[in-house]
């Protein structure tokens, strides 16, 4: 693996991800927060929060929000110097818009045993029938990332 970040880097933009993740929660969200970093200058480029209750749109997932805020940045579908850091592993549709968009690398933070894409259930990201295949490092952070959903999805548990 030719991670383009450091480790400091590499904690440092999960933990903006779970800012984005705790800015979510905040909205009643499931707590899911990404970022995209340009690996040249390693500045952020975009940021998502999961928005699917709030707009009751299926495909509202952070990574496709951070997805469409950076191609509008830069004014190209072609992420092809970026960097995706998310707090929990992509599900089929984000897999497949990360593909899509050739991101260059995915860091995500806690694995997905029912939807997870990037390892979990399969693995899109290095199907190698697909014309692109990110570099993937999974796990970061993933206590932290893994509590947050833990814990919010403890909460609605006791409120019904």
């Amino acid at each position: 693996m030719n991670m383009k970040f450091s480790e400091e880097q590499i904690n440092h933009f999960m933990d903006l991800a779970i800012d984005e993740a705790k800015k979510a929660e905040s909205r009643a969200e499931v707590p899911i927060g990404c970022v995209i970093v340009d690996n040249r200058t390693q500045e952020v480029v975009s940021v998502g929060s999961n928005e699917r209750e709030e707009t009751q749109n299926a495909i509202k997932h952070a990574e496709i929000i951070a997805i469409e805020a950076a191609c509008n940045k830069i004014g190209s579908w072609r992420l092809e110097h970026m960097s995706l850091f998310v707090t929990l592993e992509p599900c089929p549709m984000c897999a497949g818009a990360i593909i899509n968009s050739r991101i260059e690398e995915v860091v995500f933070g806690a694995s997905d045993p029912k939807a997870g894409s990037v390892g979990s259930i399969n693995n899109l990201l290095t199907e190698t029938r697909y014309n692109h295949q990110p570099e993937v490092l999974a796990n970061v952070k993933s206590k932290e990332t893994g509590d947050l959903l833990r814990n919010f999805f403890r909460k609605i548990r006791g409120k019904k």
